[in-house]
């Protein structure tokens, strides 16, 4: 999908108080910036909003923050979150490889919601559950990894079980039709259209035990 270039992003961006202007300025003060010691969940490829918007209004004693690397994405969310009042998140545009220079053992849950299934074989190392990206995760957590996907390639949540697995995570809760399920959950703009067209999305719920961590 061809993303459409919004010329003044990056005024909408650092005009509004959601917005992280320098993150690494933040490394392990998070708690700081949102003035509590609330758990921090990290939402990454955060799209238009929807779902971390849903999600805050759902957990006010849960603090978000929402990665995108793309500004003229991030700004679309950014707009609609200068209509609420919404203490518990802030977002920042920053590509994925970068997150362990801005945070350290702050983050409670990553999301991971339709990332890009980056099909080709050659291109595996840039899917999100990649052990690329995992290794990156591992400074980020503040207790377990917890990682929760959704997505609704299939061989994208193939290759995600495969690699988690590989890399001491334990699948806790997996399901292959989020929408049949008693599952409360919060919907991205993509998830919402692809419900009405009747494709099944994927979900799980892996974990890492710390002890795990430091073993090896």
């Amino acid at each position: 999908m061809r993303l459409r270039n919004v010329k003044n992003a990056k005024e909408i961006l650092e005009s509004s108080k959601y917005y992280i202007q320098l993150p690494r300025d933040y490394k392990g003060k998070y708690n700081e910036l949102f003035g509590n010691g609330n758990p921090i969940h990290l939402e990454i490829g955060m799209g238009k909003g929807s779902f971390i918007i849903d999600m805050a209004l759902k957990n006010p004693h849960i603090n978000f923050i929402g990665v995108e690397m793309y500004e003229s994405v991030l700004c679309r969310a950014v707009e609609k979150l200068n209509k609420l009042d919404l203490p518990n998140v802030k977002v920042m545009c920053i590509d994925a490889l970068g997150l362990n220079e801005v945070f350290d053992g702050e983050i409670d849950i990553i999301y991971l919601n339709f990332s890009d299934p980056w099909p080709k074989k050659r291109h595996a190392k840039r899917r999100l559950t990649s052990s690329v990206f995992l290794n990156v995760y591992e400074g980020l957590f503040k207790g377990d990894n917890v990682i929760i996907q959704k997505t609704d390639n299939l061989g994208l949540f193939g290759s995600s079980i495969v690699s988690l697995s590989s890399n001491g995570y334990v699948i806790e809760d997996i399901c292959f039709d989020l929408a049949s399920s008693d599952r409360e959950n919060s919907k991205t703009e993509y998830e919402s259209k692809f419900m009405e067209q009747g494709i099944k999305i994927n979900y799980l719920k892996a974990r890492k035990k710390r002890d795990f961590n430091l073993l090896g």
